[in-house]
């Protein structure tokens, strides 16, 4: 089977039939939620096509460069951009669009939590600690050199890091709306390793026996293939549910506005007094120590000193 044939089978056909599915949910009026309507729903997906092929392509060609995956010449069209065949970035842009497509059509379809939960902290940090202990993990895997560990180290350390930017910024908010991510997750991941299963099984790409674990799913599928597919799949549902998600605009605000925020004018008087009161107590505790400065005046400076300062941080803060 052709590298093409296999993207417009697989791929080509569940496109269209998800594409006509959305068009009817237009004409319909079935809107996405209220709380996913943050972004415009196709900017939000070329978006993500984007950089779907920005940030896939130069892992994909180092995979190639170094032969952890190679093709069959006589099943491409033999136009290829650095290592990798036209095909594979045809699949990067279809893979994204069918996905994010699925997503919206499910999104109008599955109920979701109205509020985030109470203590979000959690569903924030522990992924995200949890995913640097394995990324770190994968690169001392890589470290190592141990060459059947090659490609399951070279997917982790790849695409570990974005994931947990996702899950640092709006773990909670993903959870939210996770029984939309889970059941779009099933079935594309799914659906995308039984294709990949009867490609590989023609021939058109072959995973390197040397640089793979060699466990295969159903005979045919190497684990690292279906690791690829979850984690894949995991970048594109999680990315568009948050950037839709109109909590990540007010989260995004307040981030925003932390790093960029200056001191007032009324903060910096403040400290000048207290700066000028700070210098007043040094004197005094010269003056304390010679015997010539009473106890309560020194304690009566360096409230003051707290005070300004206090002050300061208020009007910083504009509370």
């Amino acid at each position: 089977m052709s590298y093409f044939l296999f993207l417009s089978i697989f791929l080509g056909i569940p496109l269209l039939i998800i594409s006509g599915l959305t068009w009817l949910d237009f004409r319909k009026g079935r809107w996405l939620p209220d709380t996913l309507m943050a972004v415009p729903f196709w900017i939000v997906l070329l978006g993500h096509v984007c950089v779907a092929v920005v940030y896939t392509t130069p892992w994909d060609n180092y995979l190639v460069a170094t032969g952890v995956w190679y093709y069959e010449p006589r099943l491409v069209a033999g136009i290829t951009l650095g290592w990798v065949p036209i095909e594979e970035y045809t699949f990067f842009v279809l893979q994204t669009l069918w996905v994010g497509l699925l997503l919206r059509w499910l999104a109008v379809r599955i109920p979701y939590d109205p509020g985030l939960p109470a203590s979000g902290g959690r569903y924030r940090w522990i992924p995200t600690l949890s995913l640097g202990a394995l990324w770190f993990l994968a690169l001392l895997l890589l470290a190592w050199g141990w060459d059947p560990g090659t490609y399951l180290g070279l997917i982790l350390a790849w695409v570990i890091p974005p994931v947990m930017l996702q899950f640092a910024f709006g773990g909670d908010i993903l959870w939210r709306s996770r029984r939309l991510v889970t059941v779009v997750l099933v079935i594309a991941v799914l659906y995308l390793s039984v294709s990949d299963s009867l490609t590989i099984g023609s021939g058109t790409w072959t995973i390197d026996p040397g640089q793979s674990l060699n466990i295969f799913l159903g005979g045919v599928l190497p684990l690292e293939e279906f690791l690829f597919f979850v984690m894949t799949n995991v970048l594109i549902v999680l990315g568009v549910t948050l950037v839709l998600s109109k909590d990540n605009l007010e989260r995004f605000a307040r981030l925003r506005k932390s790093l960029t925020r200056r001191p007032s004018p009324e903060a910096f008087r403040e400290r000048g007094k207290g700066n000028g009161t700070f210098l007043e107590v040094v004197n005094l505790s010269k003056s304390y120590q010679e015997g010539d400065t009473n106890h309560s005046i020194l304690k009566e400076a360096c409230v003051e000193i707290a005070q300004c300062e206090f002050v300061a941080i208020l009007k910083e803060r504009q509370w």
